[in-house]
């Protein structure tokens, strides 16, 4: 169970990776139901990002993968082919949502937007190693 003092140190990890990179996130964890548990926007995020973060962090609890690499099985000759269209859009097939696992199980997921693939993919790996 991800509980929301988890989820809140989640997101300081999250958090700190950011600042550290210099580019401000929004950070989502949500629960093995993919319901929100916690989410921040921090100072001058991306408004649109918001609901990018969350939708990452469901999507990677909703199918237990990262968005990474969903969104690898995700091209025309790939085998996750248009599921960015399943469940009424609400998937996200880019980097930054990982699943969080206790004892191998996905108790819950973390998702992250508001800057390059690459820096939402960092920052949220930095986010789930505090879980």
């Amino acid at each position: 169970m991800i509980t929301l003092a988890d989820a809140r140190r989640i997101i300081a990890a999250g958090e700190k990776k950011a600042a550290e990179i210099g580019q401000p996130m929004n950070i989502a964890v949500v629960d093995a139901g993919g319901n929100l548990v916690s989410h921040v926007r921090m100072d001058n995020a991306w408004l649109g990002s918001v609901d990018i973060s969350i939708k990452k962090a469901w999507t990677s609890r909703a199918f237990d993968i990262t968005t990474k690499d969903l969104g690898a099985n995700s091209g025309p000759t790939q085998q996750f082919f248009g599921i960015n269209a399943s469940n009424d859009g609400k998937v996200m097939i880019f980097a930054g949502g990982i699943p969080l696992k206790k004892d191998g199980k996905v108790v819950g997921a973390v998702g992250v937007s508001g800057g390059a693939g690459e820096q939402d993919q960092s920052v949220a790996e930095a986010a789930a190693a505090a879980y």
